[in-house]
Formats: C-alpha cells, structure tokens, sequence
C-alpha cells in the first residue's frame, strides 16, 4: 500500500515503516560517530569506562527518549539490552504503531551487530509483565554469559492509562490546570495558523487519576519486582525523565496535571534512594533528568506548547544549540551519568539543588529564553514562519511517525509488515 500521513487535529494516527526504520538507522549511526567513533559493539564494551552499563532494562523503549536510551546503551557501550513496551502490529491493511517499527529496526540491527538484546510487547503496569521481563532477563543474560544483574533502569513510559495491578481498577490522565481555567494562545502546526487553545481545571480525582498513571508509583513497583528477584545489581542506576519548562508553560504543565505527576516521579526517585541506596553513598542510585522541550505525540496536543517549541527551535538552531532526543541522551550518558568522574562514582554526577541532573540547561539559559520571548511576544499570522521554525516543528512530529524522511519514497508501495 501508499501510506501518506493523516493528521487529525495536532494528532498522527498512522505511521510508514521505511521512515520509521531510517530514523533508527540514523540515531544508531550518529551513536557509532559520537559514543563510540565506529566502534563495532566488541570495541564498544572495551572501550567503554568501568562503571559503564553491562545490563539495560528500559521501560517504555520504543519512541523518544526511551528509544534514545536504548540505542544509546546498545550501540554506545556495547550493553546488553532488554527493552519494553506496548505496540500496535500491522495488518495487511494498516500500519503499526510507529513504535512497532522502532522496535523492529532496533532488533534488526542489534542482531547484526551482534548486541544481545530482548525485546517485549505488553502492559508494563501489570505484575505478569513484570515477570515476563524479569524471566526475559536471567534468559538474555544467560545466553550472553553475563551476570543477570541489571546495572541501568530507564523508567520511559508514555501511557494515557494504567490498570492498577493490586486493584485491578483503571486510571485515565488528563492534561488540564489545577485551580483555574486556562486558556492561551498556540498554532496549528499544519498551517501555521494561530489558535486559542483552553482547558477547564482538573477536578481531585482528575489529579489523583493522572498522578497514578504518570507519577513514580509503578516505577517503585518496578525496582521491588527486580530487587526481590535478584536481578538488580547493588549498585545498579535508575532514572525516569521529566520537563520543567519557562514559566509561561507552567499553568498547563508545571502547576498542572501533568506537573503534579511529575512531583510524584520526583518523590519517587527519592523513595527508591532511601529504600535501596547504602548510607555510605553505595547501593542503587536514583535521579530525575529533567530534559529538553522536544516535539513528542503528545507534545503536539497540549496548549501553548507548538508555538512555544517552535520559537525555541528557531532561536536554539540560530545559536548553534539544538538537539534532538538522541543528542540529548548522548550527553546525558557522556557528560552526566557515566563521565570518567560520574561513570566511577555516582556520587560525582553533577545534579542541580534538588538532586536532578539537568539536560535542560541549555533551553533555560537565559539569553535563549529572552529572545524565546521576543518571538513569542513579536510574532503574527503573517510573520510566524520567520519568527519561529513551525517547518521544523511539524517535521519533527511527522518524522516520529515515520514521515517527512530524507531518502523514503511516499510514493512507493510498501508492505505494512516490512521495514525494509
């Protein structure tokens, strides 16, 4: 079949499998140039620093920083891999979740490289999954006469909804403000047109709702079920990933639902440091790396952000300072997590007051965020395609679902189940 993208209101409901396959392509090879300088996965782990991750287990690994991660261990350190999450096949006559195809690639070009890796389909909240993982790894680990010791968790899940495994009852988020009505102006990044988007405020148990999908309880759940199975390694490393933004976002992210989520992932974090980390700075550690506003599935749909990412794509690419989610997770493993100093002592990985490595810094220095600003405040129907990268920001969103790809032909028949 011909699979052009469909576009229904800031949201992509389908997805190509050749531009899904050539983004993976292209994040593995830009790793082997920067981690590793074409390292094949033997040199990789060789050349890797003591201290760097051996066992990968990531929790939501099929798009975005999750995917990012993944390739990043895998084809940076040479690490052996077990990634997780839950995807729509194809059929004859649809395509799969671009997630689907993100997974497929990676496992096609792990085998090739010779990386161990397992990869699972299902629902990570439930305990079965848990299991399931848990066998997946001794079984990995055992083929690759490794340790089954887990020594890096990435927490990445992007779930609208969780069934709680204990109760068995389901929860919905919801992205809206707490207090008060929110309303703000954004673009319709198909057209560049300008729209006022709003939300009413959330109720409690819209909050509390949102908090038991999004926030840290499942990923506590997480390191329980691998510490009791023996599988993590007592000094393993573990991190979940969240957004702080300027504070023109912070009605309907921040001090929103989704913000209260993302205390909770903070408190969490300081939970799994407590319950699992030795007095003496040894033991399993724990952070929150806040990251940069990139263009996601979801990021496309909540207000105010389009037009707030495209300002700052513009100015960040003027300045010489962009990055994607693979560029950020390159220099969250370099330059943060597993530096010489970082990679020997957990205790040397540079953190902000709260204890949160920062992959933001960048974003919020103060001269971007200003002329952000300007470009926000200054810019009109008729001169937002100069004033902010709108071009850029819909490329990137159609390219998360394989689209808009340099070297794929839309006009060639593709078989839906194929990632060639």
């Amino acid at each position: 079949m011909i699979i052009k993208p469909m576009v229904r209101n800031n949201i992509c409901i389908n997805s190509h499998p050749s531009g899904c396959a050539a983004v993976v392509r292209r994040q593995i090879q830009y790793i082997r140039d920067t981690l590793v300088s074409g390292k094949d996965s033997a040199a990789a782990r060789a050349a890797a620093p003591p201290g760097c991750p051996r066992l990968v287990l990531v929790i939501g690994c099929s798009t975005g920083y999750g995917l990012a991660s993944r390739i990043s261990a895998a084809f940076g350190y040479g690490a052996a891999t077990v990634g997780l999450s839950f995807e729509k096949p194809a059929s004859e006559s649809k395509p799969g979740t671009p997630g689907y195809y993100n997974n497929r690639t990676f496992d096609a070009e792990a085998a090739k490289a010779g990386l161990p890796f397992k990869t699972l389909d299902g629902d990570a909240f439930s305990d079965a999954m848990k299991a399931e993982t848990i066998k997946a790894v001794k079984e990995l680990a055992a083929g690759a006469k490794i340790p089954a010791q887990i020594d890096l968790v990435i927490y990445s899940l992007a779930s609208p909804v969780r069934t709680d495994p204990k109760t068995g009852v389901m929860y919905k988020s919801v992205i809206k403000p707490i207090g008060k009505s929110y309303s703000g102006k954004t673009i319709d990044m198909m057209t560049g047109k300008f729209i006022t988007a709003g939300a009413e405020p959330a109720t409690e148990e819209e909050i509390q709702n949102t908090v038991k999908v999004m926030g840290g309880e499942d990923w506590e759940l997480w390191m329980a079920a691998l510490k009791d199975a023996g599988v993590l390694a007592p000094a393993a490393r573990t991190l979940a990933y969240t957004y702080i933004g300027p504070e023109l976002s912070w009605a309907i992210y921040k001090n929103g639902t989704i913000g209260r989520a993302k205390e909770d992932l903070e408190r969490a974090a300081k939970a799994i440091n407590k319950k699992y980390g030795g007095p003496d700075g040894s033991g399993v550690h724990a952070w929150i790396s806040v990251n940069k506003a990139l263009v996601t599935r979801a990021s496309a749909v909540i207000p105010i952000i389009p037009f707030y990412v495209s300002c700052l794509f513009k100015v960040m690419k003027e300045m010489g300072l962009h990055e994607g989610c693979i560029e950020q997770i390159v220099r969250l493993y370099r330059d943060r997590l597993y530096s010489l100093e970082g990679a020997a002592n957990p205790a040397k990985v540079p953190v902000d007051g709260e204890g949160r490595i920062r992959i933001d810094d960048r974003e919020m220095r103060e001269d971007v965020q200003k002329a952000v600003l300007d470009r926000m405040d200054s810019a009109t129907e008729e001169t937002i395609f100069s004033a902010a990268d709108v071009e850029g920001f819909k490329h990137d969103f159609l390219e998360a679902h394989g689209f808009d790809v340099a070297g794929v032909n839309y006009d060639a028949d593709v078989d839906p189940a194929s990632i060639k």
